[in-house]
Order: C-alpha cells, then structure tokens, then sequence
C-alpha cells in the first residue's frame, strides 16, 4: 500500500516552487491540461508533482474530483515520470464541464510523457558538445543526422 501514497516530498507544495515551473519549465498541452515540467538541480531529489485548478473549472467538488484524478494519475504511472523533475498539471477552463474520468487523463498523459522522456534522451545525448571543439562538435552532429 505504500507505493501508492502521494506523501509531502513528493509534491510541490510552495509559490515559488509553482512559479519557477511556471517561468522556467518547458510547457506541454493536451486537451484538458497545461504540463509544465523543470529539471532539478539536485539530482539526488526526487520527482515532484503539483497541481494547480483554478475556480474557472467548476465548483469546488469540480475542482477536487479534478485534483483526485491527476493525483490517481501521478501515483499510478510514477514510473513513467521524468526523473529529477518538477511537473505541474495545470487544468485549462473547460475541463470541469467535460465527462472526465481517469482513463481520460491517463489517455491524455501518457504518450505526453513518451514524448518527454524522448526529448530527455535527446538532450542527455548532446550533453557536453557545445563545450567540444569545433570538429568535434561538426562530426556529433553529423553522426546523428544519419
């Protein structure tokens, strides 16, 4: 039962943590949400997760059943998110009015973070090449444009 607990460490839980997500992160859509994902700078830290559902979404049991949902999502699928990272799910206005149950968010999740996960086996891949000479850098980047 442990594994599915969502406990304080885990969460991004201050403003200033949302807002460097915010300001910093590299931003994703899907239908429903904004995900706003930012590599941490300890790598020793763990993957973090926020929410944020504004009134603009629905009333307050709107809101929550929004919030159960995405919490469902991030402790069913931990695997599956980036390592090192802060990720905030933002609902956009209208996803209160829609029908939305966990199979839907999971839908709309997960080929998001294939996608990042992609994208962060690319950058790990070019780690360290703008800091090579030049030829270096020509013959990195020829070998992967094959």
């Amino acid at each position: 039962m442990s594994r599915l607990t969502f406990p304080r460490h885990v969460r991004v839980r201050r403003r200033a943590e949302f807002t460097a997500c915010y300001e910093r992160g590299r931003r994703y859509h899907t239908e429903h949400f904004l995900l706003f994902v930012l590599p941490r700078e300890h790598v020793g830290d763990c993957t973090r997760t926020g929410m944020a559902v504004s009134r603009k979404v629905g009333n307050a049991v709107v809101r929550n059943r929004v919030k159960r949902l995405l919490r469902e999502f991030f402790r069913l699928h931990s695997d599956l998110l980036p390592v090192h990272a802060d990720l905030v799910a933002v609902a956009k206005r209208h996803t209160g009015g829609d029908a939305l149950d966990l199979s839907r968010v999971t839908a709309e999740f997960l080929p998001l973070l294939r996608r990042i996960a992609r994208r962060g086996r690319a950058a790990d891949a070019c780690d360290g090449i703008e800091n090579a000479p030049r030829a270096e850098r020509l013959r990195a980047v020829a070998v992967r444009g094959r």
